[in-house]
This record gives structure tokens, C-alpha cells and sequence, in this order.
């Protein structure tokens, strides 16, 4: 007997077996729009990670029990299908004449937020794809070297070297401390609590 998992994504319900399919839609809810940002981070378009993404479902949901580490699996099976994908020249090709932003198009007075993605898209892929893991899926250097194949140490340089060049590109910005290090840290330009005009 069969169950049926729906991802909740192009109204997709797909028949999988009989080993616990919540298992998939939970992960999906969890990881899916952190996957695509770090599909943006791998260098394809947004369109490009969502179709990546579901072809990763599409394969968990192929598999007779869920992985031992769910998430560290679904990471890992996206990485390797976007790298794969990336190296199709045809879509490599769609890809260089792609003209939308680099994240989700952000509002027109967000100039902020538009020179936080030009920084982080300027970064080489590989200390971009470190951050994206780092700050979005709150992976460990261990992790993300585990996942990399390199050194922790390597994880860790590209993180902090791909920080300073971020720092460096937003110099400037509304990005710069207010307070001394030690203190509570409060950016420039931050919005009162809620609550408090």
C-alpha cells in the first residue's frame, strides 16, 4: 500500500512509500526557500533553484525511509543536482543572459538591502556559497567543510575573508557599528522597536 506526500509546491502530490511521507513535507517547509538561496549563492538563476529544488523533492521522495540526517542529506543532494545543473551549457548560457537580480527583486527605496546583493554577488562563489550555508542554514564550519570537501580552517577563511570583502563593499552604508565592540550593537539607521515612535 502507497501514501501519498504533497509537497505544497505546484500542487505536486507524488506517491511515495510507506515510510513515514510527513517526513518529506516537513523538510520541504523547512529547507525549501533556504535552498534556493543557496542555489542563487551556487550562481543559478532563481528559476534555475526552484526547478533544482524540486527535482532534490522529486528524488527524496523516491527514497524507501527517510536519510539518518534528513537535512544534511537534502543539503547535499541540492548541491550536487545544482552543480550538475550548472554545468549544462545550454542552460549555462540561459543562465549568463538571465536579466533579474540576483535575489528577489527588493522594494524600489531599498537601497540598503540592493547593495547588500551587490556585494554578496560580486564575492567568488566559493566565499559566498560559505556565508549563504553559514548565516541561512546555520551550518558549523565542521559542516560545511564536511559538505565542501575541504577543512573546516578552509570553511572558516572563506567566511571570514568573503565577510571582509563585504564589509569593504558596503563602506558607507548604514552597515557600520554605532557603539563601541562589547556593548549592545545597534546599526545605523535601525528602526525603533516595536512599539516605540
Amino acid at each position: 500500500m502507497h501514501k501519498s506526500c504533497g509537497l505544497g509546491v505546484y500542487g505536486l502530490k507524488l506517491v511515495t512509500g510507506d515510510a513515514q511521507p510527513g517526513w518529506c513535507q516537513g523538510l520541504y517547509q523547512a529547507k525549501a526557500a533556504e535552498l534556493i538561496l543557496y542555489g542563487r549563492a551556487l550562481g543559478l538563476g532563481h528559476a534555475e533553484a526552484e526547478d533544482v529544488v524540486q527535482e532534490t523533492f522529486l528524488a527524496l521522495l523516491q527514497l524507501d525511509s527517510p536519510p539518518a540526517e534528513p537535512e544534511r542529506y537534502c543539503v547535499r543532494a541540492f548541491r550536487n543536482r545544482a552543480l550538475n545543473y550548472r554545468r549544462s551549457v545550454w542552460r549555462r548560457l540561459t543562465r549568463e543572459l538571465e536579466s533579474r537580480p540576483w535575489f528577489e527583486r527588493p522594494a524600489p527605496d531599498d537601497a540598503d538591502g540592493r547593495a547588500a546583493m551587490r556585494g554578496l554577488a560580486r564575492l567568488p562563489v566559493e566565499q559566498r556559497e560559505v556565508i549563504v550555508l553559514k548565516i541561512w542554514h546555520e551550518y558549523t564550519f565542521e559542516e560545511i567543510g564536511e559538505l565542501l570537501q575541504v577543512s573546516p580552517n578552509t570553511a572558516a577563511a572563506r567566511y571570514r575573508y568573503g565577510l571582509q570583502k563585504l564589509k569593504k563593499n558596503l563602506k558607507g552604508q548604514n552597515y557600520e557599528r554605532a557603539e563601541p565592540i562589547g556593548e549592545t550593537v545597534a546599526w545605523v539607521g535601525a528602526p525603533p522597536p516595536l512599539g516605540e515612535t
